[in-house]
């Protein structure tokens, strides 16, 4: 429901195990599949089994595949085909712009749907789940609104502020503050500790706070010539090349045991990001750890639900992807597992606007959050958005940080990856 490359849980299932499921019934009641990858949070959190107990005459099954990378390309050959399909499926963010500009015209337009309320997401999440015809055929459930996590006792130790307040205005307003902030705290940091992460962590949250990325408004692809994507790649580049990283990659085995090493001080923190902290920094990071805004709002994960119209139960998924899409579930999804909401009117909900993280001191995550998600720019999203992104961290950057090579051959690297991938 995140991230493509992170397994939060592991669900067996398949996109193809959902279709029979969708055309059949229990006991005369019509039973709905939801396709859906990794522990999607859904089912986690309680939803089917509420919606199940409002309407008698439903039965809602869900199928899981583990990893979206393998989840996505079944999609798209399942939704080409018009088989094999679940009534409700999934899709990851990263995937959402292929799926409105190639295959919109086999979704189910839920902007249509009774009681779907426009007003009730925010407006760059109803404008990614829209086609270039005007129909919205992706409903938003959950959001990544960054901040930056950091730890108190290293700031203490490299002198700098702690209070979360003042450490987000080291920052405020500019990611060059950021790597001036890393340049204080290299002065006086601990030995063996880097004050972030990774350079691809940097450059992935620097791009994600720009409207303007890989592609223009015309679909075109723009990110060689496009200056915001050039000072992403500059400034994470200049915090490899100064040392001021812990030279690792995301999501690896590394990256894990460093965070309870304490190898690093901060690092670019979406929402759903919290609790994989807490999970591999463990007992010992309790109350070390804390959150405070990042230089600018961007936005890192998220997810949709669609209805394919090859299904045989459209009227009655489209109903449950309404109800699981309110603002009153995505406070529920929140509560329950994490998962930040799209909705502005959950957003203001106590149980959103009053949350607290105890793990991160007590941080109040529900408005520092909601803060980032209402000021994340609309941003034009393009169908390999994904490709481009994944290369220019893995194939470029990770060679600037991890084997010291210059940042133009880092950035040729990735180019020349890229263009093979896109056949250009």
């Amino acid at each position: 429901m995140r991230w493509s490359r992170v397994v939060v849980a592991v669900l067996v299932g398949a996109l193809a195990g959902g279709c029979a499921g969708g055309r059949g019934a229990e006991g005369g009641r019509v039973t709905l599949t939801v396709g859906v990858f990794g522990a999607f949070g859904l089912k986690e959190a309680g939803l089917y089994d509420a919606y199940m107990r409002m309407h008698p005459g439903v039965v809602v099954r869900q199928t899981s595949i583990e990893r979206n990378d393998n989840y996505y390309p079944q999609l798209l050959t399942h939704l080409v085909s018009d088989s094999g399909l679940a009534d409700v499926q999934a899709v990851e963010v990263n995937n959402i712009a292929e799926i409105t500009a190639t295959q919109g015209h086999r979704l189910e337009d839920l902007g249509a749907v009774p009681g779907v309320d426009k007003g009730a997401f925010l407006p760059w999440k109803w404008a990614q789940g829209t086609d270039r015809l005007g129909r919205t055929v992706a409903l938003g459930t959950d959001i990544g609104p960054q901040a930056v996590c950091y730890r108190k006792d290293l700031f203490a130790r490299a002198g700098l502020p702690t209070d979360r307040s003042a450490v987000g205005r080291l920052w405020a307003g500019d990611w060059e503050k950021y790597l001036d902030a890393g340049r204080r705290f290299r002065a006086t940091a601990p030995e063996g500790v880097a004050f972030v992460d990774s350079a691809s962590g940097v450059m992935a949250a620097i791009t994600g706070s720009s409207p303007l990325r890989f592609y223009d408004a015309d679909g075109e692809v723009i990110y060689k010539g496009n200056p915001a994507v050039r000072r992403a790649w500059d400034l994470a580049a200049a915090f490899a090349t100064e040392g001021l990283t812990a030279r690792l990659q995301q999501f690896t085995p590394a990256w894990d045991q460093a965070y309870a090493n304490g190898r690093f001080a901060t690092v670019s923190c979406p929402a759903w990001m919290l609790g994989y902290i807490q999970d591999k920094a463990g007992p010992a990071g309790r109350g070390v750890w804390d959150v405070a805004a990042a230089p600018r709002p961007g936005n890192w994960g998220g997810s949709f639900l669609v209805v394919p119209s090859a299904g045989k139960h459209r009227a009655e998924a489209a109903k449950l992807v309404a109800w699981l899409t309110a603002p009153a579930q995505q406070a529920t999804l929140f509560e329950k597992r994490g998962s930040f909401p799209s909705s502005p009117t959950a957003l203001a909900l106590p149980v959103v606007s009053g949350a607290r993280h105890a793990y991160f001191g007590g941080a109040p995550v529900g408005a520092i959050f909601a803060a980032a998600a209402r000021g994340v720019p609309v941003a034009v999203t393009g169908p390999k958005d994904a490709v481009i992104a994944q290369n220019l961290a893995d194939i470029g950057m990770l060679q600037v940080d991890q084997k010291g090579r210059p940042p133009r051959a880092g950035w040729d690297a990735a180019v020349k990856t890229i263009d093979n991938a896109l056949d250009r």
